[in-house]
């Protein structure tokens, strides 16, 4: 009987041990990184944050997630209340908030709210945009240099 009852407690403790893992281990599946391989980034953007400032009542937001492991960022970008439809979207960079610079990343058209991207940066690329260098840029025909503009940010 003592047999018995020690090979059911090894049967548990092999199965609590197996379900442990199997519950943990969806978080290390392989192409699936871990939290702390993240970095979530987001702005806010508004004409006034244009350079030069403009009245535009457009609105908008990105929030993107950078892997640390494989440099590839993800964005999800919602806007409303511009001039007039989308003609372009960008990230520039690299730039203080209040300067500007060239296309770092185009979003691929047509630009719609809402809408969805993803890009592998360079090391150089992704040292800039977590360094808060990088700003999202929405165009239309009657702001042809940007409507709407966000400096990006990391959330913490």
């Amino acid at each position: 009987m003592t047999t018995r009852r020690q090979a059911t407690r090894l049967c548990l403790a092999a199965l609590a041990v197996a379900a442990a893992a199997a519950i943990t281990g969806c978080g290390m599946m392989p192409g699936k990184p871990s939290s702390s391989n993240l970095i979530a980034l987001s702005t806010q953007l508004r004409g006034a944050n244009e350079v030069p400032p403009n009245a535009s009542q457009g609105s908008g937001s990105v929030d993107a997630v950078l892997n640390k492991d494989t440099n590839l960022l993800r964005w999800k970008v919602n806007f409303t209340g511009l001039s007039g439809p989308a003609t372009a979207a960008h990230f520039h960079g690299p730039a203080a908030a209040g300067a500007n610079a060239g296309v770092v990343l185009p979003w691929p058209g047509p630009v719609t709210s809402p809408m969805e991207g993803s890009a592998t940066l360079t090391a150089a690329q992704a040292a800039d945009l977590v360094a808060g260098r990088w700003y999202a840029n929405i165009h239309t025909a009657a702001s042809p240099g940007g409507e709407i503009r966000g400096q990006m940010t990391v959330r913490n």
